[in-house]
């Protein structure tokens, strides 16, 4: 009954989360990488409320997204393995994206800054395919431009290992991180699907890649000092960053800053989280990141209309505290979404069956 029951509960796996153990031959999942995963997305709907520390949550929640699917990137890659990913991230990032334009052009596009913004549905209808322009492509759901740019990212690493040896892979990343750096230096606007971004974020995706074995089999004492190192790099990173980054929107401010950052508050939440694994709903949410990246925008839009018709407030100035307390008011807004989503249309959660 017990089998019977695993079997059930693994006929859709999620591959960015899964590690190969060379020693069992079989597929063994983290629940600290799920955990550190979770708090990321859990950052990005914090960040998009807006609070005083949003430039410091900028500089590494985004790297840390690409970082954690480096870790489970595949050793070999054919076609039907880059089939599989886009069915697993292109296929929900559609369905999302035409649903979320949908209800922009026939209610959202008329109250709130979209009112103000008279954006054009011509446009936003573009911004599907592009999946690029901020609000004015966009404004229907721009936090989904992660999808399509981390499919891009997969694809890059795949190209990458077509080179003969580990150097050369290791100088055709380095290639293309500088390009997407040099990208928005030289021209004034975003490739298709953030190709760009993609370009910079290949860098992370490759160091968790190549970081993997090394962070699982650290001992909890380097773990605590390494911790430490790397969130003082990251936040001597910030520090000494001129400008507050946004991937999105390609500004990195000082790009080694920007990289340091990134880099060590990627590695010291990763860490933290080897060594204290202890928050089960983080691992909730990190499993589940696909449906919070494209509803918890329309969870904040639903708790302003019952304001509005609660209190009569029409204009909000959230505190500080208000802001967290709405965040987390939004991811569970989210969970029975996430609930009837894998009840009856996993794809929606990136979820396809094992084949």
């Amino acid at each position: 009954m017990k089998t019977r029951q695993l079997l059930k509960n693994y006929i859709f796996i999620d591959k960015d989360f899964l590690f190969q153990n060379p020693k069992r031959n079989m597929q063994k999942r983290y629940n600290w990488i799920d955990q550190a995963r979770g708090l990321s997305i859990f950052l990005v709907v914090y960040g998009h409320n807006f609070p005083a520390n949003e430039p410091y949550i900028y500089s590494f929640h985004v790297p840390l997204f690409f970082f954690i699917s480096g870790m489970f990137h595949p050793k070999k890659i054919d076609l039907s393995a880059i089939k599989r990913r886009a069915k697993m991230i292109l296929a929900p990032y559609f369905i999302w994206a035409s649903a979320l334009y949908l209800f922009w052009f026939f209610l959202g596009r008329n109250y709130g800054d979209s009112a103000t913004m008279d954006a054009s549905p011509i446009k936003n209808l573009i911004g599907i395919l592009y999946a690029q322009g901020g609000g004015e492509y966009m404004d229907w759901g721009i936090p989904l431009w992660f999808l399509p740019c981390i499919f891009l990212v997969y694809v890059l690493r795949a190209l990458t290992q077509k080179l003969k040896n580990k150097y050369l892979q290791a100088f055709g990343v380095s290639v293309l991180v500088v390009l997407g750096f040099l990208w928005p230096i030289y021209f004034d606007f975003s490739l298709p699907w953030s190709l760009d971004v993609a370009m910079v974020a290949l860098g992370f995706y490759a160091l968790g890649e190549l970081l993997k074995p090394y962070l699982v089999n650290l001992s909890t004492t380097k773990t605590v000092l390494l911790l430490v190192c790397w969130l003082l790099i990251n936040l001597n990173g910030f520090y000494l960053n001129p400008e507050k980054v946004d991937m999105y929107r390609s500004i990195y401010g000082n790009e080694l800053m920007f990289f340091a950052s990134g880099l060590g508050g990627s590695l010291a939440v990763i860490l933290f989280f080897k060594i204290i694994p202890i928050f089960s709903f983080l691992s909730y949410l990190g499993r589940h990141t696909v449906v919070l990246l494209a509803t918890h925008i329309r969870m904040l839009t639903l708790i302003k209309i019952v304001a509005f018709f609660i209190f009569g407030v029409t204009v909000f100035n959230f505190s500080e505290l208000e802001k967290l307390i709405l965040s987390v008011a939004q991811v569970v807004m989210v969970i029975p979404v996430i609930w009837l989503v894998n009840k009856y249309a996993p794809i929606l959660d990136g979820k396809v069956k094992k084949t």
